[in-house]
């Protein structure tokens, strides 16, 4: 006999490989609801097919119009609505927030119910610390902004984890290497299933080893955080010369003050000497 839910949202996690991951709450919960939205109905389809389930599939990603959004929130109201992504829970790096966020404004009810996340999987195999940690979702495409992105984080004292895709990993790895050099990095992958990979280890020995080895799948990368030392511990000649390989003195001088909190002045003073 089908429990009764009452109206609302309900956050549902998904697994993220290995099907025997779901839940038996987030079973009875969409054994239960009106209806279903999601990224990729047949993505969806596919896992409802496995649980024995059929329900009406609500197409929503990040590409959806408001109208779209409007009508998930008027039914919300008098009927139970599940949100679930391809995989992991909803909203980490996935479709949803907006939809969360005006359902919170209108006093609709939500329930999330915990589940398969990769960054959590992977963060609990890495063997990096994870007393501490930043999700930062995926770095940006472009070379110049995701080399920012990970400037802006070389000081934050935690384990930075990172979703990325096979075919940007080497420009990634590369990345890590320049801005954040001496930290160990792991590379997760096909998390839960029969492949399930994690490899520590210096960006250019990772990068050398996916060059010879493509990777396939979703992959998880964390990188460690910085080691507590002083700054006259830190080999600022070795970091101006990989900036200025493809930078002018001012733009390396800004990026080594932003990773080191060195002066930006003095560092200039040397990158001009080395250049």
């Amino acid at each position: 006999m089908e429990q009764s839910l009452s109206p609302g949202l309900y956050i549902v996690a998904t697994p993220i490989g290995n099907l025997g991951d779901i839940t038996l709450r987030a079973v009875e919960v969409l054994r239960g609801v009106a209806a279903v939205a999601c990224e990729d109905t047949r993505v969806t389809g596919k896992l409802l097919h496995h649980l024995g389930l059929k329900k009406p599939l609500v197409r929503y990603d990040d590409h959806a119009k408001e109208d779209d959004r409007e009508r998930l929130l008027a039914r919300m109201e008098t009927e139970p609505v599940a949100l679930l992504s391809d995989a992991g829970t909803p909203l980490i790096s996935d479709p949803g927030y907006r939809l969360v966020r005006t359902a919170r404004e209108r006093g609709i009810a939500i329930t999330s119910l915990p589940g398969a996340s990769a960054a959590i999987v992977a963060i609990t195999l890495s063997g990096l610390p994870s007393d501490r940690f930043l999700f930062a979702g995926f770095l940006p495409n472009k070379a110049k902004a995701r080399e920012e992105v990970l400037a802006e984080l070389a000081r934050v004292p935690a384990t930075l984890v990172f979703y990325e895709t096979a075919p940007r990993l080497d420009a990634t790895l590369t990345a890590i290497g320049r801005v954040l050099p001496g930290r160990e990095v792991a590379v997760a992958r096909e998390l839960t299933k029969k492949f399930e990979e994690c490899r520590n280890g210096a960006p250019a020995d990772l990068a050398a080893h996916y060059a010879a080895h493509p990777p396939k799948g979703e992959i998880v990368l964390l990188v460690a955080p910085p080691v507590d030392e002083g700054p006259e511990n830190v080999d600022v000649d070795a970091l101006l010369r990989a900036e200025l390989t493809d930078a002018k003195p001012s733009q390396a001088a800004a990026r080594v003050a932003k990773v080191t909190g060195l002066d930006r002045k003095t560092l200039y003073a040397r990158a001009l000497e080395l250049k």
